[in-house]
C-alpha cells in the first residue's frame, strides 16, 4: 500500500463538459491512489446546484463551460464553500482569462496540455496549501507585473527566504522545495508565509512577479 492510501482521501470534483475529457481526469486522479473523485460536471450549473453538499476539497473547473463559465462558476461557488481549493483546468494561456479567474477565487491555473503527473502534483499542491500554476502561465503573469514595478523598491528577504522563493518561480511545488533543502513541508510554508507578508502579496505569482521585478 502506498502512503497516501492509508491517509484519508483528498476529495476532488470535475467540472469538465468534454466527456472524454472528464473521464481521462477521473481514471488519471483515481489510480494516482488516495484521491477520491466525489462528483463530476458537464456544466456550471449543475454543479453550483450540487457542489456545496459534496464539499469537495479541490475542484477542477474548466473555464469554457457552456452556458455560465467558468470563471462565474468560481465566483459563485466559492461563498458557498470557503474552504474549498479552486484550479482552473485550460487550454487558454491570456492574462485577462488567468486574473478573471484567480480575481473570481481560483488559486491556481493549470493548462489541460499538462502531463498525468503534473496534473496529480497540481492537485495535491492545492489541498497542501500551494498554488500551481503552469510555468508558462505564471511567466505571463510575472512579465504583466514587471511595468507597474519602480525602479529602485527594495524589499529586504532573508536569505533562505530568497531562495524559496526562487523555487517557487521556477515552479517547484512545497514537496519538491522541502526536498531539496531539507526541510519539513511545515517549515517551507511557514517561510513563503513570511517572504508573502513582506511582499504585500497573497500568491505564489504575486510573489514571483514582485520579487523579479526588483
Amino acid at each position: 500500500m502506498r502512503p497516501e492510501d492509508s491517509a484519508q482521501p483528498l476529495r476532488v470534483a470535475l467540472i469538465e463538459d468534454d466527456h472524454s475529457l472528464r473521464k481521462m481526469l477521473s481514471d488519471t486522479l483515481e489510480d494516482a491512489g488516495g484521491i477520491e473523485i466525489c462528483g463530476r460536471f458537464a456544466d456550471a450549473e449543475s454543479a453550483v446546484e450540487r457542489l456545496p453538499g459534496l464539499n469537495p476539497d479541490v475542484a477542477l473547473v474548466d473555464i469554457c463551460l457552456p452556458g455560465i463559465d467558468g470563471v462565474e462558476c468560481v465566483r459563485l461557488l466559492k461563498p458557498k464553500l470557503p474552504k474549498s481549493q479552486f484550479m482552473m483546468l485550460t487550454v487558454y494561456e491570456d492574462t485577462r482569462r488567468i486574473f478573471a479567474a484567480l480575481a473570481a477565487g481560483a488559486t491556481g491555473y493549470l493548462l489541460k496540455r499538462a502531463s498525468p503527473e503534473d496534473l496529480v502534483a497540481a492537485v495535491r499542491e492545492i489541498h497542501q496549501g500551494g498554488s500551481p500554476i503552469s510555468s508558462n502561465i505564471a511567466r505571463k503573469v510575472v512579465e504583466s507585473f514587471q511595468p507597474s514595478v519602480k525602479a529602485g523598491d527594495h524589499i529586504r528577504l532573508a536569505p533562505r527566504e530568497q531562495e524559496i522563493l526562487g523555487f517557487l518561480a521556477h515552479g517547484y511545488s512545497y514537496k519538491e522545495i522541502a526536498d531539496k533543502l531539507d526541510l519539513s513541508v511545515r517549515t517551507v510554508g511557514a517561510h513563503i508565509r513570511s517572504t508573502y507578508e513582506k511582499l504585500h502579496v497573497h500568491s505564489r505569482s504575486q510573489a514571483v512577479a514582485k520579487f523579479l521585478g526588483v
